[in-house]
């Protein structure tokens, strides 16, 4: 049976020195679900079937390109014209935007850290957070990355990030690294999607801005602890860049927080488990 096609429209958020691309999913008229996604990465990264199964779902789906990612505002390379609050601001603006004065929030990866700073910050703004493959603010005696990443990750210091083709082979390499054991990692979507993601950008490589982000003075005291709206953590048993044990930390540290563990789970969204994630998120998100 065919899927019915889903109401999709785009535009362009302008915010406090920035533009940010949205794009909606479904009708404006169901509870609205703000997607932020991570480091280095546009909106695409939330795959097309996890936004239209959870618009089929009746939830109204906004996904949108953070600063120096897709087509929002490029800054020079390695001179990034905001800080991790502003990314945080921006969610908000977004909310303003699409005349939504609550939204559930969803982020991923660095998208989570930037969800739970809105949260704190604007805790009236958020119905509920679901945060997907990352950590808590504040919270000492979490494991480190698996000594494969780190020695990946360490690897990138010897990238040129002005060459965009070499910025592809450490992405691919990247994905490869980051993908859970339940499933095989499937090189060439991956791939695929990092050519998609880097044809769209007028200016890739500035996405890598991302690394240069410090966390500000005065957003340095956030707690997840703090966190009062119901939040759902959901967490690959399998990551290797933030272990299971991160997930596992909001349930302890946080009132109103549950863990749905996606076993042999990387840092990724895999298309396989995109069933089981959409189910638990529209179980949240009411």
């Amino acid at each position: 049976m065919e899927r019915a096609t889903c109401l999709v429209t785009e535009k362009v958020v302008e915010v406090k020195g920035a533009d940010l691309q949205t794009q909606a999913f479904g009708v404006a008229s169901s509870p609205p679900i703000v997607l932020i996604m991570g480091m280095m990465s546009s909106m695409l990264w939330w795959p097309d079937r996890l936004c239209e199964e959870l618009a089929a779902r009746e939830r109204y789906v906004i996904r949108y390109d953070q600063r120096d990612t897709g087509l929002s505002t490029h800054y020079p390379q390695g001179e990034p014209g905001y800080s991790p609050s502003d990314l945080a601001d921006d969610t908000i603006a977004i909310f303003d935007s699409y005349g939504l004065e609550t939204a559930h929030l969803v982020g991923m990866s660095m998208g989570g850290f930037v969800a739970q700073e809105a949260a704190l910050r604007h805790r009236r703004r958020v119905r509920t957070l679901t945060l997907i493959s990352t950590s808590p603010f504040a919270v000492e005696g979490l494991p480190s990355s698996t000594t494969a990443y780190q020695e990946h990750s360490a690897a990138a210091e010897g990238v040129d990030w002005s060459d965009l083709e070499a910025i592809a082979d450490f992405l691919r390499r990247d994905a490869a690294m980051l993908a859970g054991t339940r499933h095989p990692h499937d090189a060439g979507a991956a791939s695929a999607l990092i050519a998609r993601d880097m044809a769209r950008a007028p200016s890739f490589a500035s996405a890598t801005n991302h690394f240069a982000l410090v966390r500000e003075e005065g957003s340095a005291g956030l707690r997840a602890s703090d966190l009062d709206m119901p939040v759902l953590a959901i967490h690959g048993t399998a990551d290797p860049l933030f272990p299971i044990a991160h997930g596992e930390a909001f349930t302890k540290v946080v009132p109103h927080a549950r863990l749905h563990r996606i076993e042999g789970g990387g840092h990724e969204i895999h298309d396989h488990d995109i069933d089981e994630m959409v189910q638990a998120i529209a179980h949240h998100a009411v």
